[in-house]
């Protein structure tokens, strides 16, 4: 097992390509560290967005993905995070810019989802769902009333 992951180091050490995106700026292979995969927070969010739109057909559907769902203070964390990296990516020498791009995609995604927050439990955007929830209930309750209207009659 020894013998393959180093037949396997070697093999990525070999392209500068390779040896770039999974180095941890350490001289062991590490993949869960390498810049490649410092991207999947922000990839995720992403996805998450598309299915979101996919789903409401190009409209933001909050019964998809509550809102209520979303984690301010994770949010917060998570900008602080990616701003932090992103200014250490352009500090360190060489700059490395792959970490620098994954963060600020990250970091754009954070203040998307941040925006998305605040809309919901500060701007109005609570009150506006839960509106909509009632009206949908009241039309739900009005079709129930006028069909046992219906009946009545029709067995007179």
């Amino acid at each position: 097992m020894a013998a393959a992951i180093k037949a396997l180091n070697t093999r990525i050490r070999a392209n500068p390509v390779t040896d770039y995106l999974c180095s941890t700026r350490e001289s062991s292979f590490d993949p869960l560290r390498s810049q490649a995969n410092d991207d999947g927070i922000g990839r995720a969010q992403r996805l998450r967005k598309l299915i979101e739109l996919q789903i409401s057909g190009g409209q933001p559907q909050t019964s998809a993905f509550p809102l209520r769902r979303i984690s301010g203070t994770m949010t917060m964390a998570l900008i602080g995070y990616s701003s932090v990296f992103m200014r250490y990516a352009m500090a360190v020498t060489p700059k490395n810019y792959l970490l620098f791009g994954c963060h600020i995609v990250n970091f754009s995604a954070q203040c998307t989802q941040g925006y998305r927050y605040l809309n919901y439990w500060n701007f109005g955007g609570r009150e506006k769902v839960l509106e909509e929830q009632a009206r949908q209930g009241a039309r739900k309750a009005e079709g129930a009333v006028s069909e046992g209207i219906k009946e009545v009659l029709r067995e007179k």
